[in-house]
């Protein structure tokens, strides 16, 4: 028997969830690779490799041995340059985000976005990709803000809707995600469709899993 539940916002990680970003990021640091002498990975592998910040990302990119500061910094500053050229030749919502949010709308909720991306890309890619909707709150990684799993940008968001935390949604699709929905006591819902798997959502605090985006609507109690 379904379980509705009752939320007054929803709060959305951006890529994986709302956005499919992958080929995009992959291209972009692979770039930066191959222009530093390493050797470039599978699209696939950025599954893994994304999630946690452009730092992180060439971290887990670059090869073991060579992952010095200064080369790190390096690998990221090619990659951002790469990005910004080529974020919106693939990427794209996924099926069934159009119809997700619109019908979020229609229940008179609130939707906010927070992401570990720069701040500078997520306005950007919000505006443009996803503008038919409104969105109260957008932030990306910036100066002054916390990075996820880190609760803090997550709690203030809350905040700013005029949501407590424990009636926010989060839908997120990373172990990442989870966590944060976990230590700012909001609902974390994995989203199936983005980069990770069950195990990995589930493990960090998911408290549902959904496989396609529409999905996500027979949660609320207005929407049976």
């Amino acid at each position: 028997m379904q379980e509705y539940l009752n939320f007054d916002g929803v709060l959305f990680d951006l890529d994986g969830t709302l956005l499919d970003t992958l080929q995009d990021l992959a291209d972009s640091m692979n770039t930066a690779l191959e222009r530093l002498g390493g050797p470039s990975h599978p699209v696939e592998s950025y599954r893994y490799f994304v999630g946690d910040g452009v730092r992180r990302e060439a971290e887990r990119a670059l090869p073991e041995g060579h992952r010095d500061k200064e080369l790190i910094e390096k690998c990221v500053e090619i990659a951002m340059a790469e990005y910004e050229k080529c974020w919106s030749e693939n990427t794209r919502p996924y099926a069934g985000v159009p119809e997700l949010l619109g019908g979020i709308e229609e229940l008179g909720l609130g939707m906010s976005v927070l992401s570990n991306k720069p701040d500078e890309f997520v306005q950007v890619m919000v505006e443009k990709l996803l503008g038919e909707w409104k969105f109260e709150v957008v932030l990306g990684l910036k100066e002054g803000s916390v990075r996820k799993p880190d609760p803090g940008s997550a709690i203030e968001i809350a905040e700013k809707m005029g949501v407590s935390a424990g009636k926010m949604l989060y839908v997120g699709d990373t172990g990442t995600d989870m966590q944060t929905a976990v230590s700012a006591g909001m609902y974390g819902v994995g989203a199936l469709w983005g980069f990770r798997d069950a195990e990995e959502l589930v493990s960090s605090g998911a408290k549902a899993t959904i496989k396609r985006p529409q999905g996500v609507l027979r949660l609320f109690s207005k929407n049976p």
